[in-house]
């Protein structure tokens, strides 16, 4: 992270009481597979991908949990094996009762903030399809907040996806922060 913010400002990451934020286990598969269900807007994957996800990659993943610990949000995301200080953010979602909360943005940064601290980090990189309004604001402000700059290219266009029309994935690769 930028030497300005890494220490992700207090006031920023400071949670509603009835939030917390961790890392997911297994047993939280199921909610993040009805979340991303009920977002609309993701690709959904099978079911036994996003159990595979909280066991084997619960450390570059983060959850937000309701007072009664039930998942209401979460982004996964994996350290590309060839760029071991690049996070790929893979997916972000919040449970529709919680959103307009800034809670995406709170999940985006405290993962980026323990990621950072545990491996160090350069650069953030997502994909989001043309049109994704909401996940372009999320990634241009989680930029701004750190000071990094933006850099978008199509990653996969859309004759390379095999299972029928799909918008191109748009590569945002945010960064360089300080390692």
């Amino acid at each position: 992270m930028t030497a300005a913010r890494t220490d992700l400002s207090a006031e920023f990451l400071e949670m509603p009481e009835d939030l917390r934020i961790d890392r997911p286990d297994v047993a939280d598969g199921a909610a993040l597979w009805r979340i991303a269900k009920d977002s609309g807007t993701l690709d959904l994957n099978s079911s036994y991908s996003y159990l595979l996800w909280c066991r084997d990659f619960a450390g570059t993943s983060a959850v937000a949990r309701d007072a009664e610990g039930r998942p209401v949000g979460f982004v996964t995301g994996y350290v590309r094996p060839e760029r071991p200080h690049t996070l790929l953010v893979w997916q972000v979602a919040v449970d529709a009762a919680h959103r307009g909360r800034g809670l995406a943005a709170r999940l985006l940064d405290g993962l980026s903030a323990r990621v950072s601290a545990e491996r160090g980090l350069s650069v953030v990189e997502t994909t989001i399809t043309p049109g994704n309004t909401a996940s372009e604001r999320l990634f241009m402000s989680y930029a701004r907040r750190h000071g990094a700059p933006v850099e978008r290219e199509v990653l996969f266009g859309t004759a390379q996806f095999p299972d029928g029309p799909h918008d191109p994935e748009v590569l945002y690769r945010i960064g360089p922060f300080s390692v």
